[in-house]
């Protein structure tokens, strides 16, 4: 008998992407992986619940796998994530197209509950939550063969008011760094070249098993994994960046010069109403103390704009910070109005045609910006990992670049190259957010 054929859709970020992988991991020997829908026997949809658009998404997505139950040979539609942990009842209801329902913390159940439903074609409903697993084990790697994500952590103690993740993915939980290296190490011998670290906090990792900030330790450790080129460190919360991180990171050849520092904003007042444990003052001595001792350091961080409350002062004092400190890659998001955050019966909330008119105006300006930092790396030469060729131009990144939302390096080459591989580009043009260049040899210059 063939085995049914299981297709997947991974919305929203990087966290839930390395839950649809372990999801496909469990799946894997018993079923057959497709990434076409129309051939799914079961297709599963691991849901974004973040903000509204985010979650409108979710719900076009669902109702578009639903229509393949319909037309094709699809005989079960699954839904989890982080919408289904925080609407799973409603959405039972609301969409009966949906055969079983699953929060974030039970996919070693998923097999067990596709059996059950194939034997007696009753839905199914489990968002059971816990506080103390964190998803982790084998994983189908869906990224570039060469870069993964590793999760250090889940859930988040912060709090912010905006803010609804700490009530689907529960408390901060960090991983054992022993099961951490396991996992980095088998990456390294499937042959991936660039480990990214995420969490809710990345900069908080170990506190709570340690009794101690053990990121810098981690990061060590981590370097010593043959075959990992580079290290990179997302969402690090500004007041955790500590002396020793900062210490860790322009010491350690593995470590990318790169660090996503997520401020939200500048205005203290703002920043206060946010929940956030930071002021502009500490924002700004972090920034030039990384800058000081890491002068080759790119910093990535993301803005919200329309905060209840926020002013015409306070985002003019948001755009004169974009402009003075110039920062490498910035990412500008409208504020969602999310419930059950205390944010969201704030008064003074901000109309929608106001938010969207201040993000395009920051952009605006991080555009100049942008322009004017590319503009600086012509003629200089970086090792760039290999991602794609069109026919007539390579496309990959160099260790200043995230994958899929900084942009990328064009090359041309007259050698063919493997995917994968690192090479020497030096640069001849730029856009706002692309680089363009030609390989080189050592004798570059």
């Amino acid at each position: 008998m063939s085995k049914y054929k299981v297709g997947l859709v991974s919305l929203g970020c990087d966290k839930n992407r390395i839950d649809s992988e372990i999801i496909l991991s469990k799946l894997n020997d018993e079923y057959e992986i497709t990434n076409d829908p129309k051939k799914a026997d079961i297709i599963i949809v691991n849901t974004c619940g973040f903000i509204e658009k985010s979650k409108q998404e979710s719900i076009d997505t669902i109702l578009e796998m639903g229509e393949f139950k319909n037309k094709y040979k699809c005989k079960l539609l699954i839904a989890t994530g982080c919408l289904t942990q925080r609407y799973g009842k409603d959405l039972s209801e609301l969409m009966p197209e949906i055969d079983i329902i699953m929060g974030v913390n039970d996919y070693a159940k998923l097999t067990s509950y596709i059996k059950d439903f194939m034997n007696n074609h009753k839905k199914i409903v489990s968002c059971n939550f816990s506080h103390h697993n964190i998803n982790e084990g084998e994983r189908v790697i869906t990224t570039q063969g060469h870069t993964a994500y590793i999760r250090i952590a889940e859930g988040c103690d912060n709090f912010c008011t905006y803010c609804i993740i700490p009530k689907i993915r529960g408390n901060f939980r960090s991983r054992k760094i022993e099961s951490i290296l396991e996992e980095a190490t088998k990456l390294s011998e499937a042959g991936v070249k660039e480990l990214i670290l995420v969490a809710q906090d990345t900069t908080r990792y170990g506190e709570d098993i340690y009794n101690k900030k053990m990121l810098p330790t981690l990061l060590k450790e981590l370097s010593l994994i043959k075959g990992i080129e580079w290290i990179r460190v997302l969402y690090c919360y500004p007041e955790q960046v500590t002396d020793e991180l900062i210490y860790e990171i322009k010491d350690n050849e593995k470590v990318c010069k790169y660090l996503d520092i997520p401020i939200q904003h500048i205005s203290s007042s703002v920043l206060k109403k946010m929940g956030r444990k930071t002021n502009k003052e500490q924002i700004t001595k972090v920034i030039e103390k990384l800058r000081f001792n890491i002068p080759e350091i790119v910093l990535r961080t993301s803005i919200i704009v329309g905060f209840p409350g926020e002013t015409e002062e306070d985002f003019k004092e948001l755009k004169d910070f974009v402009k003075e400190y110039k920062l490498d890659k910035l990412g500008v998001f409208t504020y969602s109005q999310e419930e059950g955050t205390p944010a969201a019966i704030m008064e003074d909330q901000v109309e929608e045609e106001i938010k969207g008119k201040r993000e395009k105006e920051l952009m605006l300006i991080q555009k100049d910006v942008s322009s004017h930092i590319n503009s600086k790396k012509i003629n200089k030469i970086y090792d760039v990992i290999i991602e794609g060729y069109d026919g007539e131009v390579y496309h990959g990144r160099s260790s200043e670049m995230s994958p899929e939302i900084d942009g990328l390096i064009l090359f041309r080459s007259e050698k063919t190259l493997e995917k994968g591989n690192i090479v020497k580009v030096k640069i001849n043009q730029c856009s706002e957010y692309d680089l363009m260049g030609v390989v080189c040899d050592e004798s570059c210059k």
